[in-house]
């Protein structure tokens, strides 16, 4: 006679503290995005699941909530119609309607993307990787979704670069060069500074779908830099980006800044309680330590701030 194995996640634990997240991580699937009069984008997506849980109760379902995840993730695969914000916002809705006993669940989602362009200046075609980032957030009152994408670039330090042509004009007054002409000169050739890759993050949240392209997304964040980066560089690209990056020099500051314009410039259409998420990292080539910054803000205060 089989007998019933007792439900010990349902037990009480001995120590009655609710936890805010309870759930699994490190899940791989393949998901399909469908595109119009093209082929769909095959992504390989690490996906985490979780739930909250009361102070009664021991532990969450596991085996429940990769029963969601797979057959949610499963049909997204074949239908080929999901934007992954989606597949998140459904993934979570579902978590939240077959756990009785949760208030909040939250689905995350990380993959690879790989888009192609052309060099900037030899007119190559390579491609370039981005990671994407997407997430849902279901509770009683609704669900939010995410997107966005993390990006590398290059910025050029402005102090750095400042020092230099602090130098050069020394130099070219002391060979005696008029000062007009040392003008000109340091408005048309950009001065050394110390180059760092930066890595800018750039996520718009919304209710439901934030009505925003990944495409546009993905640009906002390269561009916030002093120069985009490509994967195939002939030298006339080095040239190019080399000129561009100290023409454009920024602060780790100026490129959260630059997504701020960017975002209220490229996305009037978003609501007032859009949150944007905006992370500048660069790695430091002179330094040990690295430099960050970021802001995380509603849009209707990211449109005031950058109106004024």
């Amino acid at each position: 006679m089989s007998q019933q194995l007792p439900d010990v996640q349902a037990s009480s634990p001995d120590v009655t503290v609710g936890l805010s997240q309870v759930g699994v991580t490190g899940v791989e699937k393949l998901v399909k995005i469908a595109r119009e009069d093209k082929r769909p984008i095959v992504l390989t997506a690490e996906f985490e699941v979780f739930v909250d849980l009361p102070s009664w109760r021991k532990g969450a379902d596991m085996s429940r909530n990769m029963e969601v995840i797979d057959e949610i993730l499963e049909d997204a695969t074949r239908d080929e119609a999901y934007r992954v914000e989606e597949v998140c916002g459904e993934v979570a809705e579902r978590l939240l309607g077959k756990h009785d006993y949760t208030s909040r669940a939250e689905v995350s989602m990380e993959a690879e993307f790989m888009r192609r362009e052309q060099t900037p200046a030899s007119d190559r075609e390579t491609q370039h990787t981005v990671d994407i980032i997407a997430s849902a957030t279901a509770t009683e009152d609704g669900t939010r979704e995410e997107i966005g994408a993390k990006v590398v670039g290059m910025t050029v330090c402005p102090c750095s670069q400042g020092m230099s042509a602090a130098r050069a004009k020394q130099t070219l007054e002391d060979l005696g060069v008029e000062g007009e002409t040392i003008t000109e000169f340091l408005e048309q050739v950009p001065q050394p500074g110390h180059s760092q890759r930066g890595h800018a993050t750039l996520t718009v949240e919304a209710a439901g779908d934030p009505d925003v392209d990944l495409n546009d997304v993905i640009d906002i964040a390269r561009d916030s830099m002093s120069a985009r980066i490509y994967n195939l560089a002939k030298r006339p690209d080095e040239d190019h980006m080399t000129y561009a990056a100290h023409a454009d020099a920024k602060f780790v500051e100026d490129c959260v800044r630059s997504m701020a314009e960017g975002v209220v410039d490229e996305f009037d259409q978003l609501p007032d309680d859009a949150v944007v998420t905006m992370k500048q990292s660069n790695d430091e080539s002179i330094h040990q330590h690295n430099a960050h910054a970021e802001r995380v803000v509603e849009m209707d205060q990211l449109r005031s701030e950058v109106d004024d």
